[in-house]
């Protein structure tokens, strides 16, 4: 996949990662990025043309694809975090989540893989870049509604990507632990430079990558995945709730 002369859309991108994607792809030589938002006003990428998009609105998500005819890269970025946890949160701030992260990314994808699909051509249906978490993979207690939705957005990430298999469309998935936007800005704990998970992303996207780990955190949390759940969250097991060894 060439970024230059590529022509891009990335949702989510008044802010945080999804401006640093937008802002480097310019740089690369994109020909064309399309920097989306639910408030367009909000986008403020020099050289990008700005598009109004609501992934979790089928109307907005339908007429950002009929504008955007002719993308060959598209960056599903948008995203939201409730700080919610699934047991005690607010289950309309979790629905919120999932509607995002998982419909909403899908109502994208399923919008977008026929204008990928066309615009391809012959050498290949283009390319889709989900930015997925480290929190994919293991859950954290002040953010378990996101972890849940991220957990899904990585198998739909998974799904898509067998299905669009046969229009030669590579879809990869972007990891990362913390990253210092405003979507952290309320937590105090090492955080990645956006500009370096973004730079990281877009050379797996022209390595035809299928999955970027970003740090330490994410292939840690990846690594994890084979471990028994006792030994990633310690304190759920019984013997940590007594203090001795369950008998």
């Amino acid at each position: 996949m060439d970024i230059a002369g590529s022509i891009a859309l990335v949702t989510g991108a008044n802010r945080g990662i999804g401006r640093h994607v937008a802002t480097q792809l310019l740089a690369r030589g994109a020909a064309t990025v399309y920097a989306t938002a639910r408030n367009p006003d909000a986008v403020d990428v020099p050289g990008a043309r700005v598009l109004a998009l609501d992934i979790t609105d089928p109307a907005s998500v339908a007429a950002a694809a009929q504008a955007a005819g002719d993308v060959t890269l598209l960056v599903n970025n948008a995203g939201i975090s409730t700080y919610t946890d699934l047991v005690s949160g607010d289950l309309e701030k979790i629905r919120l989540e999932v509607e995002t992260h998982v419909f909403g990314t899908l109502a994208v994808v399923r919008a977008f893989a026929p204008v990928l699909a066309a615009t391809g051509g012959g050498a290949g249906g283009g390319a889709i870049l989900n930015v997925l978490s480290a929190l994919s993979w293991t859950s954290y207690q002040g953010a378990t509604a996101y972890a849940a939705a991220k957990a899904a957005e990585w198998s739909l990430t998974n799904g898509i990507r067998l299905e669009l298999a046969g229009q030669r469309t590579l879809v990869t998935g972007l990891h990362t632990g913390s990253v210092d936007t405003d979507m952290m800005a309320g937590w105090d704990v090492p955080k990645n430079d956006p500009a370096d998970v973004v730079r990281a992303a877009l050379d797996g996207i022209e390595a035809d990558a299928l999955e970027v780990l970003v740090d330490d955190a994410s292939r840690q949390a990846k690594a994890a995945l084979g471990l028994d759940p006792s030994a990633v969250y310690p304190q759920a097991t019984p013997a940590a709730w007594t203090g001795t060894a369950a008998g």
